[in-house]
Formats: structure tokens, sequence, C-alpha cells
């Protein structure tokens, strides 16, 4: 891959992950599905869990999606839980012209219903992920979250 293909890349896959976490915050299953590979895997096993103490907030997240199809808007918005997703930095590391290993740090902040144990639940940590050039466009392969904190209030 030349420079400038790397360059294209590169801003391909952020564009992709800006899409996929204004599609997770919005609840727009279509645009999700649409940077997913058809065959990905999204482990979302303790994504709420804070290491330092092992409490886990949202138990519910607990699972592990199989197929772009697995993944839908209706998890958060059947909780009645409202979210809202930055990521930060990237580390890009082009394993072939078309896959690439992807680390996002990121903060997220679940606002939970009327009643819930806590208003407010914030995590910070990393995504892990692998993207693949799928006709002609960066889609996520495999995703993972790893936490550093996670805090409710």
């Amino acid at each position: 891959m030349d420079a400038v293909a790397r360059l294209e890349a590169i801003d391909e896959i952020k564009q992709a992950k800006a899409a996929y976490f204004r599609g997770v915050d919005t609840s727009d299953a279509e645009l999700v599905r649409g940077i997913l590979a058809d065959d990905c895997v999204l482990d979302y096993m303790g994504c709420c869990t804070d290491p330092k103490t092992g409490r886990d907030y949202l138990p519910a997240m607990n699972v592990v999606m199989r197929g772009k199809a697995s993944w839908s808007a209706e998890g958060f918005a059947q909780m009645g839980i409202v979210s809202a997703h930055h990521g930060h930095n990237c580390e890009i590391r082009f394993t072939s012209d078309t896959t690439a290993e992807v680390i996002w740090s990121m903060t997220d902040r679940l606002f939970m219903p009327e009643g819930a144990p806590y208003a407010l639940m914030t995590g910070y940590g990393f995504y892990h992920e692998t993207y693949a050039k799928v006709g002609g466009r960066w889609k996520i392969k495999a995703l993972r979250i790893v936490r550093t904190r996670v805090e409710a209030t």
C-alpha cells in the first residue's frame, strides 16, 4: 500500500468508527449494520465491568454477537438508556492492504431511566478492533471493549 492509499484507508476507518458511534447513540441499526462485516464478532462481555472493583454495572450487556444481522438498535432503547460515545485517539496497524488492527481510546456515558439504581454510568477504556476492506469499504470485523475504569452516580 503506497502512502496515499494508506492515508485514504486511515481516513475511511476513522469515518467508519465515527458512524458506528453515531449509529449506536441514535439507535440507527441500518447505519451500524452497514459498517459491520457480514461475519463480524462483537464481544461485549464485561464491557460495563469496572476492572478495579469487579462491579458489573450492566450485566445485560454481557453478550457476544455474531454476524451483522445480530446487531439491534433495540438494546439500549428497550432498557430506556440513552448513550453518548466519544472515540478519541486511534492506533491503526495495517496487517495487509485489506486488513487492519485498530485500538481506539474511548469514553461513554449511559444515561439511565427513572428508577434505575444509578442515573449515569461513565466508562473509560479502549475498543480493540479488526477491520477488513470488503467491497471497497472498510468494515468492522471484530470488536472487544477493554475497560480501564467504570463509575456510576
